[in-house]
């Protein structure tokens, strides 16, 4: 993984993040997990290293960084407190900068812009749609973009439809310009991110990924 031997995890336990940190120990890559609350998480092996905070907070966020490689981020939105993303992004490329790592791979959602969309109408009603519902964490999440997009780490931040919550794998379809599906497995999205480190077909970019047809990994 061009000299990659540690990963820092943020979002490891969310619905789509502990698909990332199954696919992680499946393929024997060494990293640590940040967590808020390390009591509550059960799962323990010698390859994942816990590191207690909050993404919110820069300290965390810098002890999280520290003897790692590359960041890998599935951060979710905590029920019933201010948004979260462009506080941890600030936190996340600060703490980078300090620690000399240039790889972050992060995911959003598909109402992010970015100017190389031609988005069809079904992906703008979508990004519209969470515009008037969510206000505050859709504009939240294209700072974000705004964030990455003036920095100068090699990030990529990848789109997503609907996450499917299965192990089930498929043909992932990648588009720079509009959503080309209307779901993405778990354990697709978890094995994209991880082909990442290790592929800069989209550093520096913002691209879509869907499942096409699935079938049953073997993994």
């Amino acid at each position: 993984m061009n000299s990659i031997s540690r990963i820092a995890v943020i979002g490891g336990t969310g619905k789509s993040g502990k698909y990332l940190t199954d696919q992680l120990l499946k393929q024997g890559v060494p990293f640590r997990l940040l967590l808020r609350n390390p009591a509550n998480f059960q799962l323990r092996n010698p390859l994942m290293e816990i590191v207690q905070g909050d993404a919110r907070n820069y300290d965390s966020v810098i002890r999280l960084l520290q003897g790692c490689d590359a960041v890998l981020s599935t951060l979710g939105q905590p029920k019933d407190e201010p948004s979260i993303f462009s506080d941890a992004t600030r936190n996340i490329l600060k703490a980078m900068h300090a620690c000399s790592i240039q790889r972050y791979i992060v995911t959003t959602g598909l109402n992010v812009d970015t100017p190389e969309d031609a988005k069809s109408p079904q992906t703008r009603f979508a990004t519209d749609w969470m515009k008037n519902n969510y206000p505050k964490t859709t504009l939240d999440k294209q700072v974000e973009w705004e964030l990455l997009s003036e920095s100068d780490v090699d990030w990529t931040l990848v789109r997503l439809p609907m996450i499917k919550q299965t192990d089930e794998r498929g043909n992932v379809i990648v588009s720079l310009e509009d959503c080309p599906g209307d779901g993405i497995s778990a354990a697709d999205l978890a094995c994209f991110m991880i082909d990442q480190l290790s592929d800069d077909t989209y550093v520096k970019k913002a691209p879509f990924i869907a499942t096409g047809d699935i079938r049953i990994s073997r993994s």
